[in-house]
């Protein structure tokens, strides 16, 4: 089976070469030879962001909280307790 066609071929064969890519094929377009694009198959939409999903699911520090060490070795001194 085909693999690469040239730009008029893929015009007027397009519904050949979807019907290709469904059954698992591959279809490259060429223009003078050289390949320019390929066609695939579509998988599954993304599914959409939902605002506020992780609502409830984390608690911010109020603002009096210790602020936040600047460096490593604070951090790990205010992890341990130091």
């Amino acid at each position: 089976m085909q693999t690469q066609f040239n730009i008029h071929e893929a015009k007027s064969q397009l519904s050949r070469l979807i019907e290709q890519v469904e059954a698992g094929g591959e279809a490259v377009i060429a223009r003078a030879g050289k390949p320019i694009v390929r066609l695939v198959l579509v998988g599954d939409a993304p599914q959409r962001r939902m605002l506020g999903r992780l609502e409830g699911r984390f608690k911010l520090p109020d603002e009096h909280a210790p602020p936040i060490p600047e460096t490593p070795d604070e951090f790990i001194d205010a992890v341990e307790g130091r």
